[in-house]
């Protein structure tokens, strides 16, 4: 039997996926191949417009098509409240909670020794910048509570101190190693409402 060697080709490109495995990359390939050729057309499409038209909010970081994201161009909110976040994805939970209002600033990663990041690796630069151009008041930081996120927040928490600017830690209802994506609303409003300061004083 001639090897299949264009299935083992996408089998390889199914596992570069998050949580995907030999055995469901394996599923997933050859469900593509029972699929039509129209659909797998559409499939190829949908990917590539994604790499083309999808891109980061030069403000904040979350992913948009528009020039700046509906968060960062929005009149209705609370441009003085910052939430930071790691991942772009992480905003997601956040804007289940009927009360916030908000906006973010994705971070793009947590230090890691292991990984080799530091605190230059991450957006921060232009955070800083948002401070004054946005007239921030707080800035609630919301990196996950696992090792690397604390590690995150209290570094930036050290930078941020020279900034006329409150700044809290989410009052996690989260295990240690948990991560945003996976919470619910009612938890990460209970979080955003225990906040606790990460400096001194609140200013």
């Amino acid at each position: 039997m001639d090897e299949l060697i264009s299935i083992e080709k996408l089998k390889e490109a199914f596992q570069k996926l998050p949580s995907v495995g030999a055995k469901s990359a394996e599923r997933m390939a050859y469900a593509v191949l029972k699929m039509d050729t129209k659909t797998v057309n559409n499939f190829a499409d949908a990917l590539k417009e994604v790499k083309e038209k999808i891109h980061p909010c030069p403000i904040c970081g979350l992913y948009t098509e528009a020039p700046t994201c509906s968060v960062c161009s929005s009149t209705t909110r609370d441009h003085s409240l910052l939430i930071v976040i790691s991942q772009p994805l992480d905003y997601q939970s956040f804007e289940k909670i009927d009360n916030f209002n908000g906006v973010y600033h994705v971070l793009g990663g947590s230090i890691s020794a292991s990984s080799g990041i530091g605190i230059n690796d991450l957006n921060v630069n232009s955070l800083f910048a948002r401070i004054d151009n946005e007239g921030i008041k707080e800035i609630i930081i919301a990196t996950n509570p696992t090792i690397e996120g604390e590690t995150t927040a209290l570094y930036l928490a050290k930078l941020l101190e020279p900034y006329p600017t409150k700044v809290t830690r989410l009052a996690y209802g989260l295990p240690m190693g948990g991560h945003l994506g996976y919470a619910d609303a009612v938890t990460l409003e209970k979080s955003i409402k225990g906040r606790t300061s990460m400096k001194g004083e609140d200013e």
